[in-house]
């Protein structure tokens, strides 16, 4: 699977400010994401949220998926 497929994969369920998803084999992934849909949620929520996305491709194409879930304020202060 693509790096851009999956970011339309998520940025079709998540109203993301920013997404991002970066691969060498395109079967393990690193994402950033960053949404208001956050605000207000501890981490393993936001995990959920970004899983629930995903789909069943969290079981067929991505063997490894690893991200950082940031609420804009957040990402403002590390970018």
């Amino acid at each position: 699977m693509e790096p851009s497929q999956i970011e339309e994969l998520i940025a079709a369920h998540i109203n993301c400010d920013y997404v991002k998803v970066e691969s060498n084999d395109n079967r393990h992934y690193q994402a950033v994401i960053v949404s208001k849909e956050f605000e207000g949620k501890i981490k393993i929520s936001r995990h959920r949220l970004v899983y629930s996305a995903l789909g069943d491709s969290m079981q067929n194409a991505i063997h490894a998926f690893s991200f950082q879930a940031y609420t804009p304020e957040e990402y403002n202060k590390i970018a």
